[in-house]
């Protein structure tokens, strides 16, 4: 038998337990291993009933990854999953720690399903751009009813062992040790004579096809352009209308369209990609780095990203000074605190007491010495070097020996900011997305001394605050602000030269993004864009600097959503529309620099918002800013909107093909005359040797 899978037998009770670290994945191996272990549990006569039980670390987390991609290795968990059910003898599955995608199908499979207090549930396929593949779109609508069934597949919503109970998806908790607990209910199945229950078997009642038609729709509107969620309302639909075999077919050959599509490549990608950066490549090989302990977190600045940053870690039960000198603006930000949480509680998503031991985790001062014993400091004041640097002389001196002080720029230089200190060694970027308690990118930056153990505690605190950290070197706003200065700058050329906001807001929303650039200014505030620009004018080129739309907008008072026009209108429920006041200021501004507007295509809107993008993704590897392509697709993808379905702009720009975007570059630098259009090194030699990003 295989070793990833134990036969133990227990007296009349078969205790077999996967065990292969460090999740439990259902290699094949492990397939292999269940087979054999229940046709020997079915021969052996001394053996009545079976308990299947995961190892240590939880029950089974699905499918391995490194099984992603090639073709199937027998046995198909599908087939393994039928050997489970055929058993004439009782299979009671033990869950604990995480049952997920293949491993929840195999536990449908068994016969009996018992959990610790403490498991959790869930089929989150279609979040790789799947459906689950080995019976669960038939099994689960049988067992818990249509709706909740939806709920799990098409959301991959994960359930806890409690709510599991409750909708029937396991028989009993386990309050104490699991595997005693599961040998004493096999026994008890035994002595009851309790016939074994095949889920396949239930009847799987007809739901109302409104039931189906409102998903689709939600679907629709949520996950615009993902296919997945789609062919898993279609999957659920079948366990409805059709035999228990048909549908495990029609099942099947969905997973089958969807484990080839570019969708599900993309979201794997995507998955991979993720993992992969929660690593620091030149760390792996430094033994015992460690990270320093954080117990205390202070945050300097009240406003809207500091109180959100403070709210991150409150949400993650640790104790967060928030510190701002000016006493209005510190109730206000507590205002502002107290506000988002009483919206999470309106919409069922915590309690009051929840959200009072939440506020009060944050404690208020104007008092900068109230940072002395703090283990992390994060500041949060305006974007403007010398302000930054001031705080972080103030705090050197305040903060005890060893503190980390990480600084929330977005583009400013952290070896800058770490000279106005003598511990530079203890100095770093914690660049969060506004709104910082929503957004889950953590862009961290090393600086130059910034010390290992350092890099590594931030990687850690971005995880156990539930952020996506992804680590980067420093350079003029570092991964993701520095390629959307390239899609920020075309759009704007684009309005000089013909177009309208709304459309390039309709190509880029067309694409897969959220939103597109202006509709985005509007939202966030023209104000706060404006703001950005004037620190950056000496930055920019003469033509970027006489490009002043977003000034003139800004000067008319025009701030966006929040005043009720920006580049568009907004009515009192915030639905814009277009503006004939913006188009003909655009149109003005055209004449004034004798620009001549005309058409500009859909295509090349896409085309220069997106391959200058890609073309700095490849001068950020070049220069060694970050370590992976799929470093810079996670920033892309958790921190600015880029879809998932197309796996971020690196991977993307390998499914077009290099040479295209290379060929593209190159025509708009003859057509514009100008370097900037000039393809990276990196690229060009990629095109020249027939490479991709990934290979």
């Amino acid at each position: 038998m295989a070793e990833s899978v134990s036969f133990d037998a227990r007296g009349e009770i078969a205790l077999i337990k996967i065990e292969n670290p460090p999740v439990n994945a259902l290699s094949q191996a492990v397939r292999s291993g269940l087979a054999a272990a229940i046709c020997r549990g079915e021969q052996d006569t001394r053996i009545k009933a079976m308990v299947l039980i995961g190892g240590e670390r939880g029950f089974s987390a699905g499918a391995d990854i490194r099984e992603f991609g090639e073709p199937p290795r027998q046995p198909l968990l599908l087939d393994v999953i039928d050997v489970i059910e055929r058993s004439s003898k009782p299979v009671i599955a033990a869950i604990q720690g995480t049952a997920l995608g293949g491993g929840l199908e195999v536990a449908l499979g068994c016969h009996f399903r018992i959990a610790s207090p403490d498991a959790v549930m869930g089929l989150p396929e279609v979040k790789l751009g799947l459906l689950p593949g080995a019976g669960g779109t038939q099994r689960l609508p049988r067992l818990i009813g249509v709706s909740a069934a939806l709920e799990m597949i098409v959301e991959g919503t994960v359930v806890s062992a409690q709510r599991a109970l409750v909708l029937g998806l396991v028989d009993e908790l386990a309050p104490g040790g699991l595997e005693a607990h599961a040998l004493d209910f096999a026994r008890g199945i035994v002595a009851s004579g309790k016939p074994v229950r095949r889920v396949s078997m239930l009847d799987c009642e007809p739901s109302d096809q409104s039931v189906f038609e409102a998903y689709v729709e939600t679907v629709e509107r949520k996950r615009r352009g993902y296919i997945a969620p789609l062919r898993c309302i279609a999957a659920v639909r079948a366990a409805t209308e059709l035999p228990f075999k048909k549908g495990l077919e029609r099942e099947r050959a969905m997973f089958l369209e969807l484990a080839a599509s570019p969708q599900s490549k993309a979201q794997r990608h995507a998955f991979l990609s993720e993992r992969a950066a929660a690593k620091i490549p030149d760390m792996r090989a430094k033994t015992a780095i460690g990270t320093l302990p954080i117990d205390l977190v202070g945050v300097v600045g009240a406003g809207t990203m500091g109180t959100g940053i403070a709210m991150c870690f409150a949400n993650a039960g640790v104790p967060v000074m928030l510190v701002e000198a000016n006493a209005d603006n510190l109730e206000r930000g507590m205002a502002l605190v107290r506000k988002n949480y009483a919206r999470t509680m309106a919409r069922g998503g915590l309690s009051q007491a929840e959200m009072d031991k939440r506020v009060a985790l944050i404690r208020p001062s104007v008092s900068n010495d109230q940072l002395a014993q703090a283990d992390l400091v994060i500041e949060a004041v305006f974007e403007e070097l010398e302000v930054k640097q001031k705080v972080f002389r103030m705090l050197d001196q305040i903060c005890k020996p060893g503190a980390i002080l990480a600084s929330n720029t977005s583009y400013l230089n952290i070896d800058l900011i770490a000279d106005a200190t003598a511990r530079p060694e203890y100095v770093l970027g914690m660049h969060f997305f506004s709104p910082a308690n929503v957004m889950p990118l953590l862009e961290n930056v090393r600086g130059a001394r910034t010390l290992p153990q350092v890099c590594a505690t931030a990687m850690k605190i971005g995880k156990l605050i539930g952020k996506t950290p992804v680590m980067v070197r420093v350079c003029d706003g570092f991964v993701g602000n520095r390629m959307l200065a390239k899609r920020t700058r075309e759009s704007y050329f684009m309005l000089e030269e013909g177009a309208t906001p709304q459309q390039i807001d309709k190509v880029l929303y067309d694409f897969g993004f959220p939103m597109g650039p202006f509709a985005m200014s509007d939202l966030a505030g023209v104000d706060v864009g404006w703001l950005n620009r004037q620190s950056r004018l000496a930055n920019l080129t003469s033509r970027e600097r006489a490009c002043d739309i977003l000034d003139q907008i800004h000067a008319l008072g025009r701030f966006g959503q929040k005043t009720g026009a920006g580049f568009y209108r907004y009515d009192a429920d915030r639905h814009r529309s277009v503006d004939p006041e913006i188009e003909a200021l655009i149109v003005n501004h055209s004449k004034k620099r004798n620009i001549e507007r005309r058409q500009i295509s859909d295509v090349e809107i896409l085309e220069r918002c997106l391959y200058p993008m890609i073309n700095e993704g490849a001068k950020l590897l070049e220069e060694g800013i970050v370590d992976r392509p799929g470093d810079i697709d996670v920033v892309w993808l958790k921190g600015y909107g880029f879809p998932a379905f197309l796996g971020g702009p690196l991977f993307y720009a390998d499914q077009i093909g290099l040479p295209v975007v290379y060929e593209a570059l190159l025509k708009y630098q003859v057509v514009h005359g100008d370097q900037y259009w000039k393809p990276a090194a990196l690229l060009e030699n990629m095109v020249r040797s027939g490479k991709r990003f990934y290979t």
